[in-house]
């Protein structure tokens, strides 16, 4: 496994090249946000973990450039922030995940196991599959990763973003707690916080525009469903 660590704390990253050791990880670490960015597009990485604070470039902003780029590369930021403003902001951005300051490497080595996992799994299931995805307003195109909604394109959405409307188009009708949105999104056991699929469904309703629901519904107690039934239709679903 190769992955850049862009981190300006000098005791954190000596925890990490320790770990990293351990685990027999190819890690390169990297202090200034700048350089760290420079590193991130010239090669080709497994894993990105971001500090969020750093000098002359800070994570968020590498972040949002990589994703605005189509790099697909799973970026866990480390962030001493633990405020859901900041979380959300993150993923907001193109984040994978974050992991809050301070950190035990083995917390950290799950959800770097957790990203690269599924990301291996995507590039997998590319290859072999139909590429078209579609429900009676959407169109999916897994290989392209475009998505459009009555024939005209959805722009800007993150690969979490992507890939968990990808799941919902693929399992119309069907309730998911958060915990398995986490499982099935995000490839690790739930932690606790379920704000990460909270984040990323409001992120889609608004960039897909579903103002009143029209494609997800929140099953309060459970969970989340999509579908595409008229609004008529849906009064026993509560909205968000």
């Amino acid at each position: 496994m190769k992955i850049l660590v862009i981190e300006d704390n000098e005791s954190v990253l000596s925890m990490l090249q320790m770990f990293f050791v351990k685990e027999n990880i190819d890690g390169t670490f990297v202090m200034d946000g700048l350089e760290g960015y420079e590193y991130a597009v010239k090669e080709t990485w497994d894993c990105l973990i971001i500090d969020w604070m750093l000098p002359n470039m800070d994570g968020i902003t590498i972040c949002q450039k990589l994703r605005e780029q189509n790099n697909d590369v799973p970026i866990i930021m480390l962030t001493a922030k633990d405020t859901e403003s900041d979380q959300v902001l993150g993923l907001e951005l193109g984040a994978d995940d974050y992991v809050t300051k301070p950190f035990s490497p083995l917390a950290l080595m799950a959800r770097i196991k957790a990203v690269t996992r599924r990301a291996k799994t995507n590039q997998s299931e590319h290859k072999h599959e139909n590429h078209i995805v579609q429900s009676s307003r959407l169109m999916i195109n897994t290989h392209s990763r475009e998505v459009f909604k009555d024939h005209v394109s959805i722009k800007n959405l993150t690969p979490k973003e992507f890939d968990l409307l990808r799941f919902f188009v693929e399992h119309p009708n069907q309730v998911f707690s958060r915990e398995q949105l986490l499982e099935q999104i995000w490839g690790y056991q739930f932690y606790g916080d379920d704000r990460t699929v909270d984040v990323h469904i409001k992120r889609l309703r608004s960039k897909i525009g579903d103002h009143e629901n029209e494609f997800f519904q929140t099953v309060w107690g459970v969970g989340y469903k999509f579908d595409e039934l008229p609004l008529s239709e849906k009064d026993d679903i509560n909205e968000d």
